[in-house]
């Protein structure tokens, strides 16, 4: 869940109402940026920016759940967030966005790079939609965060542009 522009009040809210679907579909149920908020809502765990808190910091907040962070493009942040003993490292963007400025560009170079000294699940973000989400899984993505494609797509709902990738 990532509600950047929302009072706390109301990610309470959402947050809850969107805890309630992943459960129902044995999804887990994330948090961007504030490990408090995971806490509250008894998510399955935050996601941090390089920006936000350390994982350690993190962990003394929500304990053994999911810590993922953000790498960029960068295998001297992932070793230190494998070293930090994250759950799972992202890389991105990949491709261009509207969802996020990017500053850094990934390519799956780095994919393939990370999974010959370590087998923690990556994460490729960064404007993925129906037409470039395969090649990262075949370059060793384990998973996608898919955005835009998804909540801003002008051809199809929400519920029709995932269809799309299953």
């Amino acid at each position: 869940m990532r509600l950047k522009k929302y009072s706390l009040r109301q990610k309470i809210l959402i947050g809850g109402k969107i805890k309630k679907i992943c459960r129902s579909n044995k999804v887990k149920f994330i948090i961007n940026d504030e490990p408090w908020l995971a806490k509250k809502l008894n998510a399955d765990g935050c996601h941090l920016g390089q920006k936000d808190m350390s994982i350690n910091e993190a962990r003394t907040i929500i304990g053994n759940k999911i810590i993922g962070i953000t790498c960029h493009n960068s295998i001297r942040l992932a070793k230190r967030a494998i070293k930090s003993n994250a759950n799972y490292i992202a890389f991105g963007a990949f491709y261009s966005s509207k969802t996020k400025k990017a500053k850094f560009r990934a390519t799956t170079k780095i994919l393939k790079k990370v999974k010959k000294f370590n087998n923690i699940p990556l994460i490729a973000i960064g404007g993925i939609n129906s037409s470039n989400y395969k090649n990262l899984l075949l370059n060793k993505a384990n998973f996608l965060a898919i955005s835009g494609y998804i909540w801003n797509n002008k051809k199809y709902k929400p519920e029709e542009a995932i269809k799309i990738f299953k």
